[in-house]
């Protein structure tokens, strides 16, 4: 029996030793327990923007169980689907980028009408707009869910799963990691589902079909809100959002998953927030060791606190961590956007970061549609894609810009 291995990563997030030679050189930026970091200030250097209420051409409508009730000035029900809520992404090699849209509305039970869907998209930072190219929804064709959807043609919507992180892998297949199960998801390049979704092992949320009169053990919608693919295209690393029930406060499990043996390999690191109220909003491999991590508040606008991200490293338990970007305080210097010379970023929720190179970063918020204004309070929040080019090079894997 292969015997688990638990780390403890981060005073805040999962731990990076600076001081380690496989990462570090004169120049590699390090920080101390308290985040301060020698990377310095981030650069914004591209802005681009999709207005909210964009809606996939001639789709179904949704939004039904939302009321009549305008909300931030926009009255559901929608006319169509809107493209919206984008909590993971794939860069590709043509300058365009797969988005997953999450589970619609905001939770289980109003979101029956919202299909799951991922979205092609191309920005333009030239012109300032991003692109929706098309994209393709989430099915189920074969039945390998063992339990009932919402719809018998067995489309999956936000009341079947709550889609939250996304990887491609080498043979053009996705992986989508689920908050309701948590379950990882296997779906070929047209989005129809290739196998069973695969259950965290002694890990329930109360959303989850097979949990019968068992408690659940996680909090509701706090599965797998971030995953990376390891570099080498192995094996995933997917992120809980919530503490599981025992676990310290603030402490986020992420496991290792072997996509050759389709199994969990018993290793399991745990990831330290900055304070038990944030949580995760993605994650990415930089090398076969270090991961880019986004840890936010619970606020928005002028109330938001805390949007962070930071360099992690799975080899170290010295409770250290590097912050490389504080997306709420972005040097600003030509006034992209229409903005001053300090950039904010302020979503309550940002859940998406792609490595563009060695110093650019690309990230992008969920807006929550129609319910988040943290940009301009009473109007819903556009779907933004902005560039941050980093004081420092992460000296990353080229493979995963590349």
């Amino acid at each position: 029996m292969r015997r688990r291995m638990t780390i403890t990563i981060g005073a805040a997030v999962l731990a990076l030793a600076v001081s380690a030679p496989a990462v570090a050189d004169p120049g590699q930026p390090g920080s101390d327990r308290s985040g301060r970091s020698e990377f310095g200030r981030a650069t914004l250097t591209g802005f681009a923007s999709l207005p909210a209420l964009t809606f996939v051409p001639g789709s179904e409508p949704s939004g039904a169980q939302l009321g009549t009730t305008p909300v931030n000035g926009v009255t559901p029900p929608f006319s169509g689907q809107p493209v919206q809520g984008f909590s993971g992404i794939v860069r590709r090699q043509d300058g365009t980028f797969d988005v997953l849209s999450d589970n619609g509305y905001g939770g289980k039970a109003n979101s029956a009408d919202f299909l799951l869907r991922v979205h092609r998209v191309k920005p333009d930072f030239k012109r300032g707009k991003v692109a929706v190219l098309g994209g393709f929804d989430l099915s189920d064709p074969d039945g390998h869910v063992g339990w009932a959807l919402t719809r018998a043609d067995r489309k999956l919507t936000g009341a079947d799963f709550d889609v939250e992180s996304i990887v491609r892998t080498s043979d053009g297949t996705y992986w989508i990691g689920d908050e309701f199960g948590p379950f990882l998801l296997h779906f070929s390049a047209t989005g129809k589902l290739l196998e069973a979704p695969i259950p965290l092992p002694g890990v329930k949320a109360p959303e989850n079909p097979s949990l019968g009169g068992e408690q659940p053990n996680l909090g509701r919608s706090k599965g797998f809100e971030g995953m990376a693919r390891s570099v080498d295209g192995r094996t995933l690393y997917p992120l809980l959002e919530g503490t599981v029930t025992g676990d310290e406060a603030g402490t986020l499990r992420m496991n290792e998953f072997d996509l050759r043996k389709r199994a969990y390999t018993g290793k399991r690191w745990t990831y330290r927030l900055e304070s038990p109220d944030n949580a995760i909003g993605d994650m990415i491999a930089v090398d076969r060791h270090r991961f880019l991590v986004i840890e936010r508040d619970n606020l928005e606008g002028d109330a938001a606190r805390t949007k962070r991200i930071y360099l992690v490293d799975i080899r170290h338990a010295d409770l250290r961590k590097t912050l490389v970007a504080d997306l709420l305080d972005l040097a600003n210097p030509h006034g992209l956007g229409g903005f001053g010379e300090t950039f904010r970023f302020p979503f309550q929720t940002i859940e998406d970061v792609v490595i563009l190179d060695d110093r650019t970063l690309g990230v992008l918020d969920d807006n929550n549609f129609p319910f988040s204004a943290g940009r301009t309070p009473g109007r819903p929040d556009d779907n933004e894609f902005i560039t941050v080019r980093l004081s420092h090079p992460l000296l990353a894997d080229p493979r995963v810009y590349r």
